[in-house]
């Protein structure tokens, strides 16, 4: 027994699962690498939630002195004020701190945090010892900057931490690092706390126990708050989302009555930092450009209130890992649900939507951070693969029935087969319906077939036949078939564009196989060659459409007593030396468009007791009858010629 090898036959249907898992294989690979653009994308995602959510509002412990730019400018501007002395030029006197800090902490402040680096003493030893005092007077409860310091020179690099100058530390572990470390995308998104871990352990010597600025003025505070769960933060907002109290209010006698009246510092963490974009410490995040300290504030509160976001799968070769094994799922899943290509798009968008949904609620309402960007555009571009694998399907499972029906039927019928299958049995079982019938048919053939050589007969055959069903196909008609020198064409069959439409449609295809053979007459003339000229009849009326023929042939045609009409008429335009002859069901459709010779009540063979009325066509009206004339005399000679020849 033979046992066929089965082949695998490489169609767009069958590619689209490849592509799908090719797709799910290289996010995972680009997650598990976190490949560059994939990470940004996903940052811009993430920023999109957040803009999306809206600003929420703030937990109410927190106020920002702000070093703004309306503090400088009164500083500068106020030189006849004594309490705006300390502050009239940059930098500003610590004596401005320590009376700010003094005023604070007695209106009932719970702390204070400084977003300003005096790792160095100033240039007045006073003001220092000023400060120096309020910090111990409030020992515990101040909380101060330190920063990790890189710089790149020619002769090397520098990097190390630098902390307050000894004479402020009061209290060691009121000492926080005001670092973060920019995403991929330059903004900042994760907690100081990220950034101080990752320096190396033998910078920090002595000062293992360095808490993050944002950790460190919350123990200050002595509010409860837990280890975060994740490293992002989440950010209330954009700027002035917290509320600001610009630093010379503080130290001008009648705006401090007003802000003790309204206890704007009463049991509040008040974070001292610059907000003027002067003063150079203006970072990118999620909500757009911030100040460091306002970065703080944001970080503050979300320790504060436990709001912190963390990854669902901080591993990437782990997220990538699971992140193939859903989109590959996914994606196979939606092959399965539909065989037909439009659900099977439509699913996997709902399905993509849906994760997008799924990925905003867990980062907004739950905190987790779920791969949105990958995987969103994972889904999509499955439905893409087989939208575009199965439209490409169809149009090659189409390509092969239009060349199998080709064989049989004209093409106008493959395209109404092909655009309307559902249709297509009541198409070819046969339907009665009314069109334009014309025939067309070459004069004196017969004789031309003596006496011409076989190779020019069919050469000039061809290039004739040619010519006239491309008048045909211009005028939107169907050629039915190919009766030796004869065209037989219809007009309403299998497409009606109405009933004057489709005669009117016959009689420019008749005009168009006119000028056609005139212009290869011309041309045959220049060559040498035989001249050819033909008979045309169009009649109108009901005909029976369908599939016609044997078991071994069929072919889809029109039959009935319209067809019969035409095929005689088309015999009698040599009688009136014409080339154009329409019947008077035809020329009442088209009467308002045509100009026409009336020649007469003829009766017609097989219609004996019902003579029809016969039109020679002259042309559309508004035309000049010139190629008419033309053809009606050479045609008289012509037939003439042909008769003599034959008799």
């Amino acid at each position: 027994m033979t046992q066929t090898k089965r082949r695998w036959r490489v169609s767009p249907a069958t590619i689209a699962p490849v592509l799908i898992i090719s797709w799910a294989v290289t996010s995972a690979i680009a997650t598990g690498f976190n490949f560059r653009p994939l990470v940004l994308l996903e940052l811009q995602t993430q920023a999109l939630f957040f803009r999306l959510r809206g600003e929420v509002a703030p937990p109410p412990e927190l106020v920002i002195l702000a070093i703004d730019d309306d503090s400088l400018t009164r500083g500068r501007d106020a030189k006849e004020l004594k309490e705006l002395a300390s502050i009239r030029s940059w930098p500003w006197r610590r004596t401005a701190y320590a009376e700010a800090i003094d005023k604070i902490m007695a209106a009932g402040a719970r702390s204070v945090a400084v977003d300003v680096l005096w790792d160095l003493p100033s240039e007045r030893p006073a003001d220092d010892q000023r400060l120096q005092q309020t910090l111990k007077r409030y020992a515990g409860r101040v909380t101060l900057a330190a920063i990790h310091a890189t710089s790149e020179s020619i002769g090397g690099g520098l990097d190390q931490l630098v902390y307050p100058d000894p004479m402020f530390q009061v209290d060691p572990k009121a000492i926080g690092l005001i670092n973060y470390s920019p995403e991929p995308d330059g903004q900042l998104r994760r907690f100081a706390s990220v950034y101080l871990n990752q320096i190396d352990a033998d910078l920090r010597q002595s000062k293992s126990d360095l808490l993050s600025f944002d950790e460190a003025s919350l123990q200050t505070s002595k509010l409860p708050f837990n280890a975060p769960k994740g490293d992002y933060i989440f950010f209330y907002g954009g700027s002035n989302t917290f509320a600001i109290v610009p630093f010379w209010t503080v130290l001008y006698p009648q705006n401090w009555e007003r802000l003790k009246q309204e206890q704007i510092f009463k049991d509040k963490i008040v974070l001292i930092g610059p907000t003027a974009a002067f003063l150079q410490d203006i970072h990118p995040t999620p909500f757009g450009d911030l100040s460091g300290i306002e970065v703080h504030a944001n970080a503050i509160a979300t320790l504060l209130e436990d709001r912190a976001i963390a990854e669902v799968m901080p591993d990437p070769a782990w997220r990538g890992f699971y992140l193939f094994l859903v989109l590959a799922g996914i994606g196979l899943a939606i092959g399965q649900v539909s065989k037909r290509t439009t659900p099977r798009f439509v699913l996997a968008i709902v399905i993509a939507g849906a994760w997008w949904l799924v990925g905003y609620a867990s980062f907004v309402y739950g905190g987790l951070i779920l791969p949105v960007a990958a995987p969103f555009l994972a889904i999509s571009l499955s439905g893409l693969f087989y939208l575009s694998t199965g439209a490409a399907n169809d149009q090659l499972e189409k390509l092969r029935l239009r060349r199998t029906l080709e064989r049989y039927v004209a093409k106008p019928i493959v395209k109404e087969i092909l655009s309307q299958p559902e249709d297509f049995q009541a198409l070819l079982q046969g339907r009665k319906l009314n069109a334009a019938v014309l025939f067309c048919d070459i004069r004196g053939f017969t004789t031309l077939s003596y006496k011409l050589p076989p190779e020019t007969l069919v050469s000039l055959l061809n290039t004739y036949l040619n010519a006239m069903v491309e008048a045909v196909a211009a005028a939107s008609g169907t050629i039915d078939k190919f009766i030796g020198d004869a065209v037989m064409a219809e007009f309403g069959s299998p497409v009606s564009y109405g009933e004057e439409t489709d005669a009117m449609n016959a009689i420019r295809a008749a005009l168009g196989m006119r000028q056609a053979l005139a212009a290869l007459r011309s041309q045959w003339q220049q060559e040498g060659k035989t001249l050819l000229y033909h008979g045309i009849g169009i009649s109108y009326g009901e005909v029976i459409a369908g599939n016609i023929g044997s078991l071994r042939r069929l072919e889809y045609t029109v039959i009935g007593d319209t067809v019969n009409v035409a095929s005689r008429v088309e015999g009698l335009t040599k009688s009136f030396w014409t080339d154009i002859l329409i019947t008077d069901a035809l020329y009442q459709r088209v009467q308002e468009h045509v100009e026409v010779v009336f020649v007469g009540e003829h009766l017609l063979r097989g219609r004996e007791d019902s003579p029809s009325r016969l039109y020679s066509l002259i042309g559309l009206k508004g035309e000049a009858p010139t190629l008419y004339h033309q053809v009606h005399e050479e045609l008289r000679r012509y037939l003439g010629y042909i008769e003599a020849t034959e008799s």
